[in-house]
């Protein structure tokens, strides 16, 4: 299949593309996690991120490997995310959990 998407100068565009989706599988994700944990489940993005990058290092396909990069910094991402996603229910943008205690 590389060779299909290489050949007919496609795999930019299934990289872009997969990117794009990967990203935005991501908000819904923030969302769900800080709505049911809040801020307490950073480790788990952190530890997603840090197998991404190893598995991205030992992947050989290209295609493969890209994207394994981009979920690994996705989920990097989605740390700050679960912070900055905290302020804006504080700011009353999201629901509250009603059952969790906030810091605020």
């Amino acid at each position: 299949m590389l060779d299909f998407l290489t050949a007919h100068h496609l795999l930019g565009l299934v990289i872009g593309v997969s990117t794009f989706l990967i990203i935005g599988i991501f908000h819904p994700i923030v969302i769900k996690a800080h709505y049911h944990w809040g801020v307490g489940c950073w480790w788990v993005f952190l530890l997603l991120g840090i197998i991404g990058v190893i598995a991205s290092i030992w992947v050989e396909n290209v295609m493969w490997s890209s994207l394994l990069g981009v979920f690994s910094f996705s989920s990097f991402w989605t740390i700050k995310e679960l912070f900055e996603q905290q302020e804006r229910v504080r700011k009353g943008w999201f629901p509250k959990n009603p059952k969790r205690k906030y810091p605020f």
